[in-house]
C-alpha cells in the first residue's frame, strides 16, 4: 500500500496503526506490572478486598481503553514553509509551533514494539532544548520517518538561524516547498512504477 504523501499547510495524523500500539502497550503494562501483584491479591485477599481490587483496577482499565481513541483523535501535526505545529489533548489541550530555523536535531526512534508496528516517531530539538535530553516535540506514528526527516531538514538547511548576527532573518522561499513537493510526487510515480 503507498503512504500518503504529506503535503505543506496540511494537517496530518498519526498512522492507525498508533492506536493499535497503545493498546498493546497498555496490554504490556498490565502483563508486567498488576497481574503480578493482582493475582495473588485476587486468590489470596478476603472477599471485600478482592471485589474492591478487582472493580479498580477494571474501571482504570476500562478507563483507558475509552481513552486511546479520543487521545489518537486529537493528534494532529502540521508542516508550513516556516514551521511544524502540533496539537493533542483529551481534557487538556497542548499545542505548539516550532520554527525551523530554531530546530538543531530530528532524530527517529523506533522501539521493538513500534518496529513490530512498522512505524516510528520523529524526536525534534531546538536550540533551547538541545541542552536536555528530552525533544521539544515528538511526532508519534510516522510510517516513513526518514521522508519525513529530510522534509523537514530541507526546511532547517534553508531557514536562516536564529543565532546568526546581520540581516533580518528571511523565511524559507514558496519554490523550496513546491520543490519538496515535486520530489515526493516524484517518489510516489517512480514507487507505482515500481509495482
Amino acid at each position: 500500500m503507498p503512504l500518503t504523501p504529506i503535503r505543506i499547510g496540511e494537517a496530518f495524523e498519526p498512522v492507525p496503526k498508533y492506536r493499535s500500539y497503545l493498546y498493546a502497550y497498555l496490554v504490556l503494562i498490565v502483563v508486567i506490572f498488576v497481574l503480578p501483584w493482582l493475582v495473588p491479591i485476587l486468590f489470596g485477599a478476603p472477599g471485600i478486598v478482592t471485589a474492591i481490587t478487582g472493580i479498580l483496577v477494571l474501571g482504570i482499565i476500562l478507563f483507558i481503553l475509552y481513552w486511546v481513541p479520543l487521545y489518537y483523535r486529537s493528534i494532529t501535526y502540521r508542516l508550513t514553509i516556516t514551521e511544524i505545529t502540533w496539537q493533542r489533548g483529551v481534557w487538556f489541550r497542548q499545542t505548539g509551533i516550532v520554527p525551523y530555523n530554531r530546530i538543531t536535531n530530528v532524530d527517529i526512534a523506533q522501539g521493538p514494539l513500534m518496529r513490530s508496528f512498522a512505524f516510528s516517531s520523529l524526536h525534534i530539538q531546538t536550540a533551547g532544548y538541545s541542552g536536555q535530553a528530552r525533544a521539544e516535540i515528538v511526532l508519534n506514528g510516522i510510517e516513513d520517518a526518514g521522508a519525513l526527516q529530510e522534509k523537514i531538514m530541507g526546511f532547517v538547511r534553508s531557514a536562516r538561524p536564529v543565532a546568526v548576527e546581520g540581516e533580518p532573518e528571511m523565511p524559507p522561499t514558496a519554490e523550496g516547498a513546491i520543490l519538496e513537493e515535486l520530489r515526493a510526487i516524484r517518489r510516489l510515480l517512480e514507487e507505482r512504477m515500481k509495482n
